[in-house]
């Protein structure tokens, strides 16, 4: 299929999602029906929708299923998969939008490659500090270490702003650091694909706390969020049940979706970095 053809064909689901958007019952209004939402899989720029895909599934543009722009198809490739234009590539900062995939993909391989036994945390937190230095960015530093069943996560903090700039995920058997899919890729502003430099907030702290509360009370009760960490495009939260961390999600600072991280596993260990 040329370049004209895949255009003429993504025009033309653009123009059909877009009336099918519009012209389904309302559930939450414009933007939770046709640009995303809370839920997962509402509307055709959302959560398993045409071009959102936050959740495994077929889509256009993002998330991890096969799609047009998606994983494994023409131009998204989020976890493992071919695809035409990348993945999680090696632009600004290694999280770039057109790059091949390098050590991004081993963040996520299942597979423990030689090692047969899981890294530690302090491990881990080595791999993300040598990670760090790669970059050639002075400013950034570590913040927190969290350890998952799946893998670990790595929060990272700019010197001069002390706001947060971009979220790691380390293989738990390599050590391999890659960008942590979802929100850290297509949210942020700065250091994800949408790198469009910072954009104005609309959706405040307090907001964005209450937005994710309301959506855990329908999508998971009994769980509860208390504060945010300000990326640039968004805010991720820890997500807690019984008092101990369950797992995690993030608020766009701009329309006030909601996105589960959904990859992570059960939580282990927390080890915050001073």
């Amino acid at each position: 299929m040329n370049t004209k053809t895949i255009v003429a064909v993504a025009a033309i689901l653009i123009v059909l999602g877009a009336g099918y958007a519009l012209a389904r019952p309302a559930q939450g209004g414009f933007w939770n029906n046709m640009m995303g939402g809370y839920g997962y899989g509402n509307g055709m720029m959302g959560n398993g929708g045409m071009m959102g895909n936050h959740v495994p599934g077929s889509g256009m543009m993002a998330g991890y299923g096969n799609g047009m722009m998606g994983a494994g198809g023409m131009m998204g490739n989020h976890v493992p998969g071919s695809g035409m234009m990348g993945g999680y590539g090696n632009g600004t900062m290694g999280i770039g939008m057109m790059g091949g995939y390098g050590n991004q993909c081993g963040a996520y391989a299942a597979d423990n490659g030689a090692n047969s036994n899981p890294i530690t945390i302090d491990e881990a937190k080595k791999s993300v500090e040598q990670y760090l230095t790669t970059t050639g960015n002075n400013d950034l530093e570590l913040a927190e270490v969290i350890q998952f069943d799946n893998h670990f996560y790595a929060g990272i903090k700019e010197k001069s702003t002390d706001k947060y700039a971009f979220e790691l995920i380390v293989n738990k058997y390599t050590g391999a650091v890659g960008p942590e899919m979802g929100p850290n890729m297509m949210w942020n502003t700065k250091y994800g694909h949408m790198n469009i430099g910072e954009t104005e907030t609309t959706v405040t702290k307090e907001q964005a706390i209450e937005n994710a509360q309301e959506y855990l009370d329908n999508a998971l009760p009994g769980t509860k969020v208390s504060d945010a960490d300000t990326f640039y495009g968004y805010f991720t939260m820890e997500v807690t049940k019984d008092g101990k961390i369950y797992g995690m999600l993030s608020v766009n600072s701009n329309t006030g979706a909601v996105w589960y991280h959904r990859w992570h596993g059960t939580f282990v260990k927390l080890l915050e970095v001073e």
